[in-house]
């Protein structure tokens, strides 16, 4: 057979993509970074990005990029950190980083997706074994994938799985002289719950591991300082590798690890995609110095972010919808339906309501489920969340009684005509 012939179905999500792309798969967002954004020519108020500070677009940020861009350019410094890419603003950076966490070193990498997977990959040995989180994002599964030796899922947030799973690793890592590497995430994207991170480090009295924690949606958001999930949950000091991504709270690109210097060290000589990667640019290195400063100094960003979260999921309930158990900013709307339903009431939110949010549909949730994912930022409004509650209520009403039938009927036929 040609490798090439299984690429004609394009899997499941991508049959669909002569009907979705460009509206929902790919859509174009256009305009300033903010709660309100352009979408095929007409505003509408947008749940769909992770700005959760309102940095994006901050005076302050806008003006420390162009001047960093303007000083240093794109390219410098040229080459991989260990070659020829260090500077002191890199060291800088990573100095920052560590302190506000509360670790003894920090590690920069280029990109958050990438940096988890490879840092999965340079932690463990093939002697070792993986245990982690069922529901965890799809960085730290394919770094998993990579493991030459074992790897077990626990139940979602399950701890009796967890203590069941690592009875099994430890029989393991007996034999073959590994050590076990627990992987939850600080805040899961998904359901907006936060991971279990107290109850998991109490099985530390119990087993021999360490514990990983990706926190890409705790940082900034959750704790006293914004320090994230490990901070709120009073264990911080717990967590032995702690990894977070610029792509939300920050409103930038890159990543960083952070842990005991002979880790974060060992990493630094280790890991492969940070060895022959050209080192984070400049302006991006400048640019996450303001935001880290940001972050540290200006509470208000964080206390309106929570205003606006606790106004938005408060509405929500009281109107009678499904939002899960989240404990974060993430909001996700539970909803029953088939694939071609959720296309046809979100064509019906975006076009006729002005709302832009997110749609999650099987394979990412079960069948018959339909999430809609709200992203609150310090910078919507009441108005914003009136109006998106209001919307809501119409197409709950409209899905109910059938009226989304037709149109789903439809989008089905056109993808498996195929």
């Amino acid at each position: 057979m040609d490798i090439f012939n299984k690429f004609q179905t394009r899997g499941n999500i991508g049959r669909f993509s002569d009907v979705a792309e460009g509206y929902f798969v790919f859509p174009q967002l256009e305009g300033e970074l903010g709660n309100r954004m352009m979408f095929k020519g007409r505003e509408v108020v947008c749940w769909s990005i992770n700005n959760y500070l309102g940095l994006a677009n901050h005076p302050e940020v806008r003006a420390i990029d162009a001047q960093g861009a303007k000083d240093w350019g794109m390219a410098y410094p040229m080459g991989a950190r260990m070659m020829s890419g260090a500077t002191k603003y890199h060291d800088q950076l990573e100095a920052e980083l560590a302190d506000f966490v509360k670790r003894e070193a920090c590690m920069l990498v280029n990109f958050g997706y990438q940096g988890m997977s490879s840092g999965i990959d340079c932690l463990l040995g093939r002697h070792d074994v993986a245990v982690y989180d069922s529901e965890s994002h799809a960085c730290i599964v394919d770094g998993v994938r990579m493991h030459q030796g074992k790897r077990f899922a626990f139940r979602h947030n399950d701890i009796a799985s967890l203590d069941k799973n690592l009875a099994r690793a430890t029989k393991i890592v007996e034999k073959t002289g590994g050590g076990i590497l627990v992987i939850s995430e600080g805040v899961f994207g998904m359901r907006g719950d936060q991971g279990k991170l107290r109850e998991i480090v109490a099985l530390k009295d119990k087993y021999n591991f360490r514990l990983l924690v990706d926190d890409a949606h705790g940082f900034g958001t959750l704790g006293p300082t914004g320090a994230g999930a490990g901070e709120e949950q009073g264990v911080m000091d717990d967590i032995d590798i702690y990894f977070s991504t610029f792509a939300k709270s920050m409103a930038s690109i890159g990543a960083f690890f952070a842990g005991n210097k002979e880790v974060v060290e060992y990493m630094k000589y280790n890991m492969r995609s940070q060895m022959f990667a050209k080192s984070v640019p400049m302006p991006i290195v400048i640019g996450a110095l303001k935001r880290l400063e940001m972050l540290r100094t200006m509470p208000e960003l964080r206390s309106n972010l929570w205003r606006n979260v606790s106004s938005l999921q408060s509405g929500l309930k009281t109107a009678g919808f499904d939002i899960g158990e989240t404990n974060s900013c993430v909001t996700p709307v539970y909803m029953h339906g088939g694939v071609g339903e959720a296309m046809a009431l979100t064509y019906d939110l975006r076009e006729n309501y002005n709302i832009f949010c997110s749609i999650v549909v099987y394979p990412v949730i079960p069948k018959g489920m339909i999430l809609l994912r709200l992203i609150p930022t310090s910078l919507h409004t009441q108005r914003d969340i009136k109006e998106t509650i209001e919307a809501f209520k119409a197409i709950k009403g409209t899905l109910e009684s059938g009226g989304y039938k037709e149109a789903a009927d439809k989008y089905v036929e056109s993808a498996y005509a195929r």
